[in-house]
């Protein structure tokens, strides 16, 4: 294993690589950092190269102290890629945040991206009335208080799951760390930035070429299961659609580990045959 800073317009990522073989690059959910993979990129590393990205203000990343945008984490990623020299296409995983970083990429940049796999990424924006009257109020209370508990509980639900705190109780209070032990000015501009303005991504998703895997957990609290994510794939060139254990967008990563590398491998293999 081997870890370097990079230099990108957001500061520098942290960025850890493991095993050898064709890229795969591994993008975090926002509030998380690179713990919260469980293992999986280890699994991926028996027969891979991969690359496992801290995100800007997140894990061993530096902070970013002002608010940034989403294409800014696009251009910082393509970045990233560059100074790996990974000028082939990569297998692009991304939890949440780092799904939707893989979607602008493979709209946009197609040339990056050999496939494209997305868990607990929900393609659409926060509704108005959810961004002013839930998730504005939780930003403001953590620029004040940090991660209290009036805070920490519904995010740790709405991240990991309340059945991960049953089911891997050490492992869920590890993962939630990269949220405890954040520094509170960086990550309030990171909540601030990407909470409140995700943008709509179902436009983009329906322009993807590359053969992507979208899994979804079967009871994500937030609204984005199986049958939304579906409904998705239908619009997009090549798609499919995984349901998998747990109520978080983390979930799957801590209670389902074995069906999301499962469906990995697999994606890769077809795309493989595929090409050839």
């Amino acid at each position: 294993m081997a870890t370097e800073l990079i230099a990108t317009d957001l500061g520098r990522l942290h960025i850890e690589r493991l095993g050898s073989g064709s890229p795969v690059v591994l993008w975090h959910s926002l509030f998380l950092d690179s713990r919260s993979w469980c293992g999986l990129e280890a699994d991926l590393a028996r027969n891979h190269s991969v690359y496992v990205i801290d995100g800007p203000s997140h894990g061993r990343s530096d902070p970013v102290s002002r608010d940034f945008t989403f294409g800014e984490c696009v251009s910082a990623a393509a970045q990233v890629l560059d100074a790996l020299g990974l000028d082939q296409p990569v297998d692009w995983v991304g939890n949440a945040w780092g799904g939707h970083i893989g979607i602008q990429l493979a709209a946009h940049q197609p040339g990056r991206i050999r496939t494209l796999t997305t868990i607990g990424t929900p393609a659409h924006p926060l509704r108005t009335g959810e961004r002013w009257t839930k998730v504005w109020p939780l930003v403001q209370l953590y620029r004040f208080i940090g991660p209290n508990p009036l805070l920490l509980k519904p995010l740790s639900d709405a991240l990991v799951g309340a059945e991960s705190f049953q089911l891997a109780p050490d492992l869920a209070k590890t993962v939630m760390r990269g949220f405890t032990g954040a520094q509170k000015g960086a990550m309030f501009h990171a909540m601030r930035s990407m909470m409140l303005n995700r943008p709509d991504m179902t436009a983009d998703m329906a322009r993807i070429a590359a053969p992507t895997l979208i899994i979804a957990g079967r009871e994500d609290i937030t609204g984005w299961r199986p049958e939304d994510a579906q409904a998705i794939a239908e619009t997009m060139a090549d798609a499919k659609v995984v349901a998998a254990a747990g109520s978080g967008h983390s979930s799957p990563l801590l209670i389902d580990r074995d069906r999301v590398l499962r469906s990995i491998t697999d994606l890769w293999s077809l795309a493989r045959g595929q090409r050839g």
